[in-house]
């Protein structure tokens, strides 16, 4: 147990230089400093060691940065390190407290652990430090250690250590599975190699006795909580090299298996035909071990060198700056970052492959083969497959590579009969993967896949997810190969292309079982509803597939599907749906988000396109799930209502229920119902009337009778009062807003000055309409979210917001100066780049010009965008609101000085230069990117 295990050779044993011998010279230059009597000159040699640390770090990134890989470069560190500590334990044992001193002849071995202990260390890892004893610690080895340890300090190094007595060692190693895994490591390093070989037996012997099972167990479970804390996927946007799932750490975890199992020192031993039992592993699962960990290794060291720390998140601001310094340049449309990331997520998966498919073996190796089974019953025999330990597995004499449907048959076993794949099952599939690419024209394989994506029975995204991790879904199906591992460089998506996927048709599993009734019940009760299931579930299989080529992805899916569905045993009618479908699936939700529903044209349009209910019904299931997959944080009460809101208004047309009735029907009908609502309450037919006369058309038509009963007390209040300002804010819990109302005189600049306080006060504006009144008064209406995007309801946020709304409209807020100082000056995500975006529609509306600004979202973006309106002579009727991570789209319905669509085309050019430079934030060019891409 005393040599290096870090599971690879050593970089010398590969043909690398050795490291230069720059611990002689700290040698010789230790034994030339001058003596003050007994008194050791700790400063100056204090002195030495920084400057042998400095060359030994310099020399390590200088040959890394030469093209070492990070493997050998965390090998070569650790190296350099163990010389290091050496020379300082010989220094303190022979100079310092030399023998004799105090007691004698007392043994002390030093040992690394951890990281340390395996022979890898990366450039701000800590040393994990083990001072073993034959029995108690006697007083001189108390002196070397602490004189050690604060040496080791003084030096700017963190250390990890323990001392402990061989006794002590085995005890805590028997109650806790953290020690016995730092023990499994442990490598002797200087001091008494007895007292190390002596432990080390004892340890050996120990580990046998207490079995595997348990450590086996605590692993198990310390891997569910790693990766619970750090992310349970290794398809995070924003992954966790050392503890993520797929990570570094996942590598450590099977290597500590096998070595507790078989006692192997590097993980390539486990290849060894010369093991008890013959070898645990195959050779080309070394090749795929040593490609991850020298690619991760490699990532860790760029972002410990870019960071100068020890930093393991590889956050979007690294991601760029550390594909550049790898390589990863632009490719067509690719960007450097995506390329890059992408590799890194297709080695996460390499990484669960590997564990789904060694740890099986590892076990079985290590507690032996599970009792005999019972004879697995005729029907699963009569399609080939067997039980052990309860679980799916190939009858004997199958194989995949000889029956290639048994790849889809085996998951349609499992799914009909609950029974669980067995592990080796499972490293079948992945090993096999391959021949899934001999089925693509058999017509019962692609049968099968059509019943495991979209049957009845459930649990689509389980067999989805299967077939994606072991490789099989991407030989299947050609193009969906393209989409594995493919990232997003935004801050909207969590997942890449092909989890995200996954993770939708999961969300369609859950709408159908029911579970997602109470946060998406329309959704629910449609998905129940529709006619063509199986075109619903591939649609949204397919939603996504073409990303990352260029062009419209929606576009280039919709001809996908129509080339797929036939192949797959779609009907002609099910292929049209699923192509309409992976063609429009963005537009429910960008009608809902970024236009004026209130607008007649609006549901005209949408309608239009739809054309049948059952369209509609599949078009909202698709969208509800699709945006529910992509993060628990993108939906909330606000898009859930608007989505409904929608949905009903076109079902409605569809239906040829409402038609939408002519403006001056709806806009009676909308004043009948405020009128009764106010008589209701004890209102006078003076008092009625008086309201009733201050709202123009586009008032009456804007909001529902409840909220026309609110602004009808917030103006007779206000009128009562004589207030010149009046600002009502009610918490609208069920659609996950406060509402904001604002009445005062009406000026030029109105809402920007109210937007900026917003902001000031840290709301998000989500949505927002804006109305003059007949009696020059404006009753502008804001719906607010606080920065986790629920309502801002805390009772002191509310009240100093509209201190500052008050102090905004009286010019006593400077505003932007408050909004820069709340501008974060250098975000994380500065690193995504957001390209400023203006479009005018003059078709959108029959009766507004509809402008929509896309850009970086910041504090105060739409303080400046609307002020850029405002000084432009633009009137804004309503505005829509939206984010996309760090992407803001805000889409306004506005006129100009006269009430009349905007057609000028020189206004129309100055409205829009105007708007691309309020979009750019201060100091940040609006084309400039952080890193080659």
């Amino acid at each position: 147990m005393d040599q290096a295990v870090g599971g690879l050779p050593s970089a010398a044993g590969r043909g690398r230089a050795a490291p230069p011998a720059d611990a002689d010279t700290l040698a010789a230059e230790l034994a030339g400093l001058p003596r003050n009597g007994a008194n050791p000159p700790r400063d100056e040699a204090l002195a030495l060691f920084r400057r042998h640390l400095g060359r030994v770090q310099a020399d390590t990134k200088a040959r890394f940065e030469a093209g070492l890989s990070g493997l050998d470069a965390a090998r070569l560190l650790a190296q350099r390190m163990d010389e290091t500590v050496r020379l300082l334990h010989r220094w303190t044992t022979r100079v310092v407290y030399p023998p004799g001193v105090e007691s004698a002849g007392e043994a002390l071995a030093l040992a690394a652990t951890g990281g340390f202990g395996r022979g890898v260390l990366a450039p701000f890892s800590d040393l994990d430090l083990l001072f073993l004893t034959p029995w108690k610690e006697p007083p001189r080895t108390e002196q070397v250690v602490e004189f050690m340890l604060y040496f080791l300090w003084d030096l700017g190094l963190k250390v990890g250590h323990a001392t402990r007595s061989i006794d002590e060692c085995i005890a805590h190693a028997r109650n806790d599975q953290t020690i016995r895994t730092s023990l499994i490591d442990a490598r002797f390093l200087a001091g008494d190699r007895p007292v190390f070989d002596e432990f080390a037996g004892r340890f050996r012997e120990d580990c046998a006795r207490q079995g595997a099972a348990a450590f086996f167990a605590a692993k198990r479970a310390e891997r569910a909580d790693r990766q619970r804390k750090y992310g349970d996927s290794a398809f995070l946007l924003e992954p966790n090299v050392k503890d993520g799932k797929g990570g570094l750490r996942d590598l450590q975890t099977l290597f500590w298996m096998m070595r507790h199992t078989s006692g192997i020192a590097r993980f390539e031993d486990a290849a060894d035909p010369a093991l008890p039992g013959g070898p645990l592993i195959t050779e080309g699962e070394v090749r795929a071990w040593r490609r991850a960990a020298e690619f991760l290794w490699s990532v860790r060291f760029h972002l410990h060198y870019t960071t100068g720390r020890a930093e393991e998140r590889l956050t979007f601001d690294l991601q760029p700056v550390i594909g550049a310094a790898m390589g990863y340049t632009r490719h067509g449309a690719v960007q450097g970052v995506e390329r890059f990331m992408k590799h890194y997520f297709l080695t996460a998966r390499e990484v669960r492959r590997l564990t789904l498919t060694i740890e099986p073996v590892v076990e079985r190796r290590a507690l032996g083969p599970p009792a005999l089974a019972p004879e697995a019953p005729p029907a699963l025999a009569a399609r080939g497959f067997a039980l052990e330990a309860g679980k799916l597995v190939l009858a004997p004499g199958r194989s995949f590579a000889a029956e290639p449907i048994l790849l889809f048959r085996v998951l349609q076993a499992a799914r009909d009969t609950g029974r669980e794949l067995h592990p080796l099952t499972l490293r079948a599939l992945v090993q096999e993967a391959r021949v899934a690419a001999r089925l693509r024209d058999d017509p019962e394989a692609n049968a099968a896949f059509l019943d495991l994506v979209a049957s009845p029975k459930m649990d689509s995204a389980q067999w989805l997810k299967v077939m994606n991790l072991a490789g099989i879904l991407g030989r299947f199906i050609p193009d969906w190969a393209r989409v594995v591992g493919q990232m997003q460089f935004d801050t909207y998506h969590v997942f890449t292309v092909d989890e995200h996927t996954i993770e939708a048709v999961r969300v369609l599993n859950q709408l159908e079982q029911g579970e997602l009734a109470g946060i998406a019940p329309v959704a629910t009760a449609l998905i129940g509803q529709v006619q063509s299931r199986r075109a619903l579930y591939v649609a949204m299989l397919l939603h996504d597939i073409a990303k990352g080529r260029g062009g419209d992805h929606s576009e280039l899916g919709a001809a996908i599907a129509q080339d797929l569905g036939p192949r797959i045993g779609l009907s002609a009618e099910e292929t049209e749906t699923v192509s309409w479908l992976v063609l429009h699936h963005l537009v429910l939700s960008q009608t809902a988000f970024k236009r004026d529903i209130d607008d007649p044209k609006t549901i005209l349009d949408l309608a239009e396109l739809v054309q049948s209910p059952e369209r509609l019904r599949l078009l909202m299931a698709l969208t509800v799930a699709d945006m529910r997959a992509v993060s628990s944080k993108i939906w909330n009460n606000w898009k859930a209502t608007l989505l409904r809101e929608i949905y009903w208004r076109v079902a409605e047309v569809l239906a040829g229920g409402l038609n939408v009735p002519e403006r001056d029907t709806r806009v009676a009908r909308a004043r009948q119902a405020a009128s009764a609502a106010l008589e209701a309450e004890g209102w006078s037919a003076a008092d009625r009337e008086a309201f009733l006369s201050l709202g123009y058309p586009a008032y009456w038509l804007g909001f529902d009778p409840e909220t026309h009963l609110r602004h009808a007390r917030l103006v007779r209040d206000a009128e009562a009062a004589g207030q010149a300002l009046s600002i009502k804010t009610v918490v609208l819990p069920e659609r996950g807003v406060t509402e904001v109302t604002v009445y005062t005189a009406d000026h030029p600049g109105l809402f920007s000055k109210i937007a900026g306080a917003l902001a000031v006060a840290g709301a998000s504006i989500v949505d927002a309409r804006i109305h003059t009144m007949t009696n020059g008064m404006a009753l502008d209406t804001f719906w607010i979210q606080d920065a986790a995007g629920g309502a801002f309801d805390a009772p002191h946020r509310i009240a100093r917001m509209s201190v500052l709304v008050e102090q905004a409209l009286s010019g006593r807020l400077r505003i932007a100066e408050e909004i820069r100082k709340a501008r974060p000056p250098f975000p994380r995500t500065r690193a995504i780049h957001v390209p400023p975006r203006v479009v005018i529609d003059n078709h959108a509306s029959a009766t507004h010009t509809v402008v929509e600004v896309n850009g970086r979202d910041r504090p105060g973006l739409l303080h400046d965008v609307t002020a850029a309106m405002s000084e432009q002579g633009v009137q804004i009727a309503s505005a829509h609101v939206t984010t996309y991570g760090v992407r803001a789209v805000d889409v306004f319905y506005v006129k100009d000085v006269f009430g009349l669509k905007i057609e000028n085309e020189r206004k129309l050019a100055s409205l829009k230069e105007a708007l691309l430079a309020a979009l750019d934030a201060p100091g940040e060019a609006s084309g400039a990117h952080p890193a080659a891409a």
